[in-house]
């Protein structure tokens, strides 16, 4: 199949905002794994501007890809080893090299641990329970890494099982409509506001049913559109209005935080309106940003195929990096403009060193998400 530039770079996109979100994460008054002296309230309007959508649009991007993968011609089971190896093994080198130094800032600095980083891995990082609160051995931002393989193993078995069925055709005639915007906005109201009020997700995969009901569609929603030029076409054609909805509800959230901020509880009915207007705004910008995608980006450029080569090592590092730089940054009680400046120029060059090293040694490349340097005949 015809690759879609614009989707590429719709991915390399919402990877770039998750560093800034992670960032903000540091400066919000919500739990992360290491917060600022000087938390702003206000950081959390333009994190909500983001929140609603961002993962999920990444699931919807991933199950795009895998589409094209797929039809690469290996087969279901060349396929399901293929991202195996993809997925699985930089999983578990970030979870033995890349993440623990993250849980043990956020028990240094918010739990009372006293053991420096040497004792912390030696003894208690593979303990397999709970120190201070925090599970470990664990595998932090990596859970997105997690949940897409499985994902991709669900979706290997639907396409075993149902890959003859005209399923396709059946997504075409009604995705190729408004419903495109409709039906998966009002799944997203029915998960966030009836099935799972008020509960949050736990990113421990065994039990994070408020995330699989929202991402698991989603990854088979991107493969289905992968095949389908209506779907796209009517994502084209409604994303203006899309966008406008999408923007009126964030409005809606934005009020609703104003008056009950934080972890107060808003008065009835205004909880089910937040969580429903935050449903639709999420949807809504997903429909206007891949109609925007396909409008205007569908283009190659010289530095797409690196950027998007160098998305998933980013994706690996860029917590570490954002955790133990902040870790570090503590005690020496700056202004939080010259902490989120460092946090940001630390955390690009930091990622981009970690790939520009990693994609030259070939041992790496396979542990930091990079395909193997192919094979040189010899002579």
């Amino acid at each position: 199949m015809e690759r879609h530039f614009g989707l590429d770079w719709l991915r390399i996109g919402a990877f770039g905002l998750l560093i800034f979100y992670h960032i903000g994460m540091v400066f919000v008054p919500w739990g992360y794994h290491v917060k600022t002296a000087q938390p702003q309230d206000w950081v959390v309007l333009p994190m909500l501007a983001l929140n609603s959508w961002r993962l999920l649009l990444l699931f919807v991007v991933s199950g795009y890809a895998s589409r094209a993968l797929l039809a690469k011609g290996s087969g279901t089971a060349g396929f399901a080893a293929n991202r195996t190896a993809r997925l699985i093994v930089p999983l578990l080198f970030g979870m033995l090299v890349v993440v623990p130094v993250q849980p043990w800032i956020e028990l240094t600095t918010q739990r009372g641990y006293t053991h420096d980083f040497g004792y912390f891995l030696l003894h208690d990082y593979f303990r397999f329970g709970n120190v201070g609160g925090v599970i470990l051995p664990t595998w932090q931002h990596l859970w997105f890494v997690a949940y897409l393989w499985s994902y991709t193993m669900i979706l290997v078995v639907l396409v075993a099982l149902f890959g003859r069925l005209r399923l396709q055709v059946a997504f075409d005639r009604v995705f190729g409509t408004i419903l495109v915007w409709l039906i998966p906005a009002a799944w997203l109201i029915v998960v966030s506001a009836w099935l799972f009020p008020g509960i949050g997700p736990t990113n421990t995969l065994v039990n994070d049913l408020v995330s699989h009901a929202q991402y698991l569609p989603g990854f088979l929603f991107g493969f289905a559109l992968a095949g389908s030029p209506s779907a796209l076409a009517a994502m084209r054609r409604w994303w203006p209005w899309a966008l406008g909805v999408g923007l009126l509800c964030y409005g809606v959230v934005v009020a609703i935080e104003i008056e009950w901020p934080g972890s107060t509880t808003p008065a009835w009915p205004w909880g089910i309106l937040f969580a429903a207007a935050r449903a639709v705004q999420g949807w809504s910008i997903i429909v206007a940003l891949i109609g925007l995608a396909d409008t205007y980006l569908n283009r190659d450029h010289r530095w797409r195929r690196m950027l998007t080569e160098a998305v998933f090592p980013f994706y690996i590092i860029h917590q570490t990096i954002i955790v133990g730089v902040e870790g570090a940054l503590l005690p020496l009680a700056l202004s939080p403009v010259v902490e989120f400046l460092i946090l940001l120029t630390t955390t690009v060059g930091g990622c981009w060193a970690f790939y520009a090293v990693g994609r030259e040694i070939g041992w790496l490349r396979p542990l930091i998400g990079l395909r193997p340097f192919p094979r040189t005949k010899e002579a």
